[in-house]
């Protein structure tokens, strides 16, 4: 540690530093390269306010609004305009240099930084998950810095050097790299493609729900195969020593993945013959709720609780379902209703038609329709029925507000809705039955009455 106190020791550094600085940088191409780069700031300065104003002006493009990435790379964009202008502009001037035959390596130095800064800023501003982000990151600034050094072709030569020869089949850690890379990037763009076609699909008002559904999934599915092929190609996989591979493979499904073949199956079969479309309001078993979304393997349903059901396709395919919006949206509730034997039933019907009708949601046309089902034991059963039409609003809230103004409206007109009532009927026998009572202050518990039937 002493030296580094030492001034004579600091003195022969710094002139080394120099000697260093001397030789490798005050040199004639490397200065007019750093003037050249300082004279393409001037420009990019002045160019960054207009060229910022029209990239900002691509935030009120509604076509790209609808997507959350390009939401968030375009307003990433006008912030960006200078090392832009900037990269441009000493990319033209390396190309002049390279015709020149000048040196241009500090020109390739310094449009390697601009350029892993633009497309880390990039990068991070598409992808949302903050593992992608960080790992482009690293890769990006990883790249630059092997470029600046000079080591990125020698760093390629030495990863492709490390391989394994299986046959006629060569494998890299360069190769593997570049696969996996690739692999990444394509089902990154699959899935971003994907996303972009199901939401124009979804706004195509010619194709019922559950077609919509089924050709965004075939779309994905196949969106993602091309992605896999392709990361395959890029490591030199024969595509067609993949077909002994994927009979393989058909037959471990068919044995091992019987139940999610046949969930997967059954999902196409539902989105094919449209007996079940997102919206709908559905019963299976105790179940009962509204179809959230059709997946490959089951079927979202959500309840009036909040919960959601997921119901495996196989299920909707082999029990039976009720669908209370296949064909009609229409649906006909009824409601027991019971009066007194001593109140009139006709008065009582047409009450209970008015009273239904003063709901929104029932319908006109057929209007409510209330009929005596019975003579019950304790009342006279009457029923109303009526139509709605938004039975995913629910049921039990409009037969609440029904019941609601029945009784409004029995109230109004006495007609007494009875209570289960019995008659207790005392047969004397042949033994006394003996009364007595007293009262509580009465401490010697002498009886006031005494009576004998």
């Amino acid at each position: 540690m002493e030296q580094f106190w030492n001034p004579d020791q600091l003195v022969i550094w710094l002139e080394q530093a120099a000697a260093w600085v001397e030789t490798n940088v005050l040199l004639v191409p490397i200065l007019l390269q750093i003037v050249a780069c300082l004279l393409a700031v001037i420009p990019a300065l002045l160019l960054r306010r207009p060229l910022s104003h029209q990239l900002a002006r691509l935030q009120n493009w509604r076509a790209l609004l609808h997507y959350a990435g390009f939401r968030r790379l375009l307003a990433v964009l006008p912030d960006l305009a200078f090392p832009i202008i900037l990269v441009l502009l000493i990319w033209f001037i390396d190309a002049v240099a390279i015709q020149a035959g000048l040196r241009h390596n500090i020109l390739r130095l310094v449009a390697s930084l601009l350029n892993a800064w633009i497309f880390i800023r990039l990068g991070t501003a598409v992808v949302n998950d903050p593992v992608w982000a960080r790992s482009i990151t690293i890769i990006a600034w990883g790249l630059a810095a092997l470029n600046i050094v000079g080591w990125l072709d020698p760093t390629i030569d030495l990863l492709d050097s490390l391989a394994l020869q299986i046959g006629q089949f060569r494998i890299s850690v360069f190769g593997i790299l570049k696969a996996m890379l690739s692999l990444a990037i394509l089902l990154w763009v699959a899935s971003f493609a994907s996303r972009i076609f199901e939401q124009r699909i979804q706004k195509v008002h010619r194709l019922t729900p559950s077609v919509q559904v089924l050709m965004s999934k075939l779309l994905k599915l196949v969106l993602l195969s091309i992605a896999v092929l392709f990361a395959l190609s890029t490591i030199g996989v024969d595509l067609t020593a993949l077909a002994v591979f994927g009979g393989a493979i058909g037959v471990g499904i068919g044995f091992g993945l019987q139940r999610i073949v046949a969930n997967l199956i059954s999902g196409v079969i539902l989105l094919l013959d449209r007996s079940i479309k997102p919206g709908d309001v559905i019963a299976i078993g105790d179940t009962f709720g509204w179809i959230q979304s059709l997946g490959a393997r089951y079927t979202a349903v959500r309840t009036r609780d909040g919960t959601e059901f997921l119901i495996p396709n196989e299920d909707l395919i082999t029990n039976q379902v009720e669908n209370w919006s296949h064909s009609d949206v229409k649906l006909r509730l009824k409601v027991p209703v019971g009066i007194a034997y001593r109140c009139d039933p006709h008065f009582a019907i047409k009450l209970c038609n008015e009273a239904a009708a003063k709901c929104t949601r029932v319908l006109d046309n057929p209007g409510p329709n209330t009929l005596l089902r019975g003579f019950g034991d304790n009342s006279v059963d009457l029923e109303i029925r009526f139509w709605i039409t938004d039975p995913q609003n629910g049921r039990g809230n409009i037969i609440s507000e029904v019941l609601l103004n029945v009784w409004d409206s029995f109230k109004e007109n006495e007609i007494e809705i009875p209570f289960p009532q019995r008659d207790l009927h005392l047969r004397s026998s042949d033994g006394d039955i003996r009364v007595e009572m007293s009262r509580p202050d009465d401490a010697s518990g002498d009886p006031t009455l005494d009576s004998r039937d």
